[in-house]
C-alpha cells in the first residue's frame, strides 16, 4: 500500500482518499497500485457495497506525477496503472466521487468520473482533459465514454483543446451529478447520498447498477487496451516527451 492513499472501510463503504497534497495529489505508480488494491478488495468483500473516491486539501488529483510517469514502465501491461484502470472499469460496486478542487492532468483526474455512478463536486472544482496538448491520446476508455456522455461535438472540443472547465459546465455536460457551494456542503451531501443508497434494498440496487453498466463492460475494456497501446506509442515520441517535460517543476512552460 501507499502512504498517500488512505483506505477506510465503514458500514459497507470503502473510502479511497488521495492524500499527497504537497504534490497536488499527483499519482505515482505506487499510488496506482494502492488504488487498484482498494478496488480489488471491494470486489472480494461482499459487505462492501459502495466505493467513495476523494482527494485531500482542496484537490481531487492533478493526474499523473509527470516525473514518475516519464521514468518508464508506467504503461506496462501488468503494471499498476493498467491494473487500476481495469479494476475500475470492471467493478460491480457503486462508485461515488467527491470532487473538491482540481481534477485535471493526464491520468484519472477527469476521466475516472466517466466510470462513476454519481459525481458530486464543489463550486471550486476544475476539470480538464489535456491529452492532445501534451502530445498523447485519451485514456481510461474516455474516447468511447466521453462522446456517449456529452455528445460528439462537446467531446471533440474538450479533447482537442484540453481547456479547463468549471463545475457548472461539468454539470451542464452531465459529468457531474450535483454542484455544492463549498467543501463542507460537498462532504455533507456525499454523506447523505451514500446513507440513502445504503438504505435501499441491496440486491435491487446492485442489480440496477449492473443493468446500467451491462452493455459497457467489454467495450470499455477493449477500448482501454487500445488507448493504452496508442498512448505508449505517443509517449515514446520526442514531441510528446518535450511537451510533458515542459510541464515539470522548474521547467518553462510552452
Amino acid at each position: 500500500m501507499s502512504e498517500h492513499i488512505h483506505v477506510d472501510v465503514d458500514d459497507g463503504v470503502l473510502t479511497l482518499r488521495i492524500a499527497r497534497p504537497a504534490k497536488r495529489n499527483a499519482l505515482t505508480q505506487e499510488m496506482y497500485g494502492a488504488l487498484a488494491e482498494g478496488f480489488l478488495r471491494a470486489e472480494r468483500e461482499d459487505t462492501i457495497r459502495i466505493i467513495r473516491l476523494c482527494g485531500q486539501d482542496a484537490t481531487f488529483t492533478a493526474g499523473n506525477d509527470l516525473a514518475d510517469f516519464l521514468a518508464g514502465g508506467a504503461l506496462r501491461t501488468d503494471g499498476p496503472t493498467l491494473t487500476f484502470l481495469r479494476a475500475v472499469a470492471a467493478t460491480t460496486k457503486l462508485l461515488v466521487a467527491e470532487v473538491d478542487g482540481p481534477a485535471v492532468g493526464i491520468g484519472i483526474g477527469t476521466t475516472v468520473l466517466l466510470h462513476c455512478d454519481l459525481v458530486y463536486a464543489s463550486a471550486r472544482a476544475v476539470f480538464a482533459l489535456p491529452f492532445v496538448p501534451l502530445g498523447v491520446v485519451p485514456e481510461f476508455g474516455s474516447s468511447l465514454l466521453l462522446p456517449r456522455r456529452v455528445g460528439p461535438a462537446a467531446a471533440a472540443r474538450l479533447l482537442y483543446f484540453g481547456e479547463p472547465f468549471d463545475a457548472a459546465e461539468a454539470a451542464r455536460l452531465g459529468l457531474v451529478t450535483e454542484v455544492l457551494p463549498d467543501a463542507d456542503a460537498l462532504r455533507a451531501r456525499v454523506d447523505d447520498r451514500i446513507a440513502a443508497l445504503l438504505a435501499q434494498p441491496a440486491q435491487a440496487l446492485a442489480a440496477t447498477r449492473a443493468l446500467l453498466h451491462d452493455s459497457d463492460g467489454p467495450q470499455v475494456l477493449a477500448r482501454l487496451e487500445q488507448e493504452a497501446v496508442q498512448f505508449a506509442r505517443q509517449l515514446a515520441t520526442p514531441e510528446t516527451r518535450a511537451a510533458i517535460e515542459a510541464r515539470l517543476p522548474g521547467r518553462a512552460r510552452r
